[in-house]
């Protein structure tokens, strides 16, 4: 990029308009540029460089200067940045001189560079050695041309390296990038004084408008670079805007929301997702002190505070926004929480429109990413399904619907795909046309109820089994997630496999009081002791009694009742097959013949609610033996 086109008169002058000094608390000024211009010049900087001075500096470095710093001169021979810059001055024509690398940096970032570094890793390592040095005042910190890191256009990057921090420079393209940054930052250290105002800052905040209703209409990726500029000159709203367009496309992002989530119009939306940001308190009395303690510096009540994060930590917390959305979003949760995510995320899609802003710095429901139950649900896909919808009395055209996440049927339990595969094991409990809410009743240990939402690992990774009071050691109490599937069925999932051995009681019969229940277990091959082969069991029930079942272990088949021939393991196990084929050919079948399935997204990346089952296993019979082998690490 060249600088023919690029003003420096007017650049400059625009700056030395808008100057004013930073302030103490105190109401002294922290900052004084000369007090006089000179003649011809800016009282920023100093009066144009003519051409001969500019040839004079060159012939006494040896080099031709790059262009931008040249008509840069040629208009101010020399300029003050700020004191916040940590470069205060940038010295004219008779001041810059080579730095020659006074600190022996060049050796430092030579031997960092590895067998094979990079270009720019080289061209940084060199560049102490080389490197033409402007500023004349600053905070130990030196502004760096590069004659040897050069454009098409013959432009020199700028590094400025701030010696008190000890990290790598920052990099620009060239002086007048470096120039512009430094320009935008002088707005952003005065954008909170309300009396800072000029034609910049309002040219930005008409940018942060048009921005927002850009946002609103779903234009949201045209929204992003107005945002950004803007935000670069500190100017109030763009970063709060930008970062909930920067959340609901996934991308990481710090979640702080600063003043915003003291405004009781936004709070209920900001605040529990400033929560989600908040450092685990790792229940030490006072852990959460220091979150709460900001909170309350910003003009959040503590106890409102405490409240949030608390209900963010235990599951309890649920998005409640008002009229027509609102109640959309409790249709949505009551799919959700049984693992219907693609139908609440339908119901989503289609309230979107009618989502109102609360106010002028909220421009999408992000209150939906701290819900324990709906967060989830916004996938990066979904997030800039929802940023490309037209709300809050806005219009504009319709994105087009995401796909569903979650595959029919059961097969993608056994691909490796999914985040599963052969080493994975699983059982779960059908009961047909069941309201999930009635398994503790059938399944359930004494006194179980259904356990609050928590995170993923406890809708796929049981506990251990044998860790609490009042359990017998032979007893296989599974920690389960509950839902409904999209064909009525109600489950209880356990997506860890303990031994299938012949102490299993299947729990078909229990849970099939009131009408027909499927248990099936997978347990995959064990390459530890024994090389034990990998098992499959099927169980069905009908009121209270026992229909069919059979149990596959390597080439040994056990079967009881009648197996009808859609799912007879002789034909769904076949000897040339390997025993995934087989699975897969299984658990096919019981999607088509008994129209099983089970939610991976709710499964995998959900929160679903949890049971703890009766005993998978009887107690030993006279003359049966078992034993248990624990390893314990002790530290030395």
């Amino acid at each position: 990029m060249t600088d023919e086109a690029f003003d420096w008169h007017a650049f400059l002058g625009r700056w030395q308009e808008e100057w004013t000094p930073r302030r103490h608390p105190d109401g002294g000024p922290d900052e004084e540029a000369d007090e006089e211009a000179a003649p011809g010049g800016f009282r920023l900087g100093g009066p144009p460089a003519d051409e001969a001075a500019i040839r004079a500096a060159e012939a006494r470095l040896g080099r031709r200067l790059p262009p931008s710093y040249r008509e840069f001169l040629a208009v101010s021979d020399g300029w003050y940045v700020e004191q916040m810059a940590g470069v205060y001055r940038l010295g004219g024509t008779t001041d810059i001189d080579w730095f020659r690398d006074p600190f022996d940096m060049a050796p430092l970032y030579e031997e960092n560079l590895g067998d094979d570094p990079g270009e720019e890793e080289v061209l940084l390592a060199g560049m102490w050695r080389r490197a033409l040095r402007l500023e004349t005042e600053s905070d130990m910190s030196y502004a760096l041309l590069d004659p040897g890191d050069r454009d098409e256009d013959g432009e020199w990057a700028l590094h400025l390296y701030k010696g008190w921090g000890g990290e790598p420079p920052d990099r620009y393209p060239s002086f007048r990038a470096y120039m512009e940054a430094m320009y935008r930052g002088f707005h952003s250290t005065r954008a909170a004084d309300p009396g800072f105002v000029n034609a910049t800052t309002r040219a930005q905040d008409a940018r942060v408008e048009e921005a927002r209703l850009l946002a609103q209409r779903g234009r949201h990726e045209e929204a992003v670079p107005l945002l950004e500029e803007a935000s670069s000159f500190g100017r109030p709203r763009s970063g709060v805007l930008l970062q909930q367009v920067r959340q609901l496309q996934g991308r990481y992002v710090s979640g702080d929301y600063g003043l915003l989530v003291a405004d009781p119009r936004h709070l209920p939306e900001v605040l529990p997702v400033q929560a989600l940001a908040a450092p685990p308190g790792d229940g030490r009395p006072g852990g959460d002190d220091h979150w709460l303690g900001m909170m309350a510096a910003r003009g959040v009540d503590r106890e409102a505070a405490r409240t949030v994060l608390g209900a963010l930590r235990d599951g309890t917390h649920r998005y409640e926004p008002p009229g027509a959305w609102g109640r959309a979003v409790a249709r949505a949760r009551e799919e959700a929480r049984w693992g219907a995510t693609d139908a609440a995320w339908r119901v989503l899609r289609d309230a979107l429109p009618r989502w109102e802003a609360p106010g002028p710095s909220l421009i999408a429901p992000i209150g939906l990413l701290a819900d324990p139950v709906l967060g989830p649900l916004v996938t990066p896909e979904r997030g800039r399904e929802l940023l490309a919808t037209p709300r809050s009395g806005e219009t504009g055209p319709v994105p087009e619907p995401v796909a569903d996440l979650d595959p029919p049927g059961l097969g993608w339990l056994v691909e490796p795909a999914a985040g599963r595969g052969a080493s994975d094991g699983f059982r779960c409990v059908w009961v047909e046309g069941l309201d999930p809410a009635g398994l503790p009743a059938l399944i359930g240990e004494e006194g179980a109820g259904l356990g609050v939402p928590t995170d993923r690992r406890a809708s796929w990774r049981a506990p251990r089994r044998h860790g609490r009071a009042g359990v017998e050691p032979w007893e296989d109490r599974a920690a389960v997630a509950v839902g409904r599937t999209a064909e009525g069925w109600a489950f209880a999932f356990d997506g860890d496999s303990p031994y299938l051995d012949e102490r299993f009681v299947s729990p078909a019969v229990a849970a099939s009081a009131h009408g027909r229940a499927v248990v099936v277990w997978r347990e995959p091959r064990r390459s530890s002791p024994g090389d034990r082969p990998a098992a499959f069991h099927l169980s069905v029930a009908e009121r209270g009694e026992a229909v069919y079942a059979f149990t596959v272990r390597g080439g040994d088949v056990q079967r009881s009742g009648t197996v009808p021939e859609g799912l007879d393991p002789a034909r769904l196990f076949r000897p040339e097959d390997t025993p995934l084929d087989g699975e897969l050919r299984v658990l096919e079948a019981l999607h088509r013949e008994l129209g099983l399935s089970l939610p991976r997204f709710a499964l995998t990346r959900g929160r679903l609610p949890t049971l703890t089952t009766r005993s998978w296993t009887r107690a030993p019979r006279e003359g049966e033996t078992f034993a248990y082998i624990t390893f314990t690490r002790h530290r030395a």
